[in-house]
């Protein structure tokens, strides 16, 4: 049986996976809402944390036609991650 994972790694992963699915496209809430099953406001804060990591993410219109994007990756190679995704899903349980 695998362990559960820590809540700082989930979290990490949680900021990855949203920051990859925005620049991939995925870059509205409904649409986050749908590529990830996070409840609502799970996935707002993760967007909001995303400067915690130093990925840059840009916000574009009103309320409700909201999309954003990722204006830098900081540190991140979005390859890496892309690569990665598989694990990161599992780790998320998706």
């Amino acid at each position: 049986m695998e362990a559960k994972s820590s809540k700082t790694k989930t979290s990490f992963y949680r900021r990855q996976l949203v920051a990859y699915l925005i620049d991939s496209g995925v870059n509205t809430v409904p649409s986050l809402l749908d590529a990830t099953q996070m409840p609502k406001r799970t996935l707002q804060d993760t967007i909001l944390a995303l400067s915690e990591i130093d990925i840059i993410c840009g916000v574009s219109g009103g309320t409700k036609n909201r999309t954003y994007s990722i204006e830098s990756w900081g540190t991140f190679n979005k390859n890496k991650i892309e690569d990665n995704l598989p694990h990161v899903k599992d780790v998320l349980n998706l």
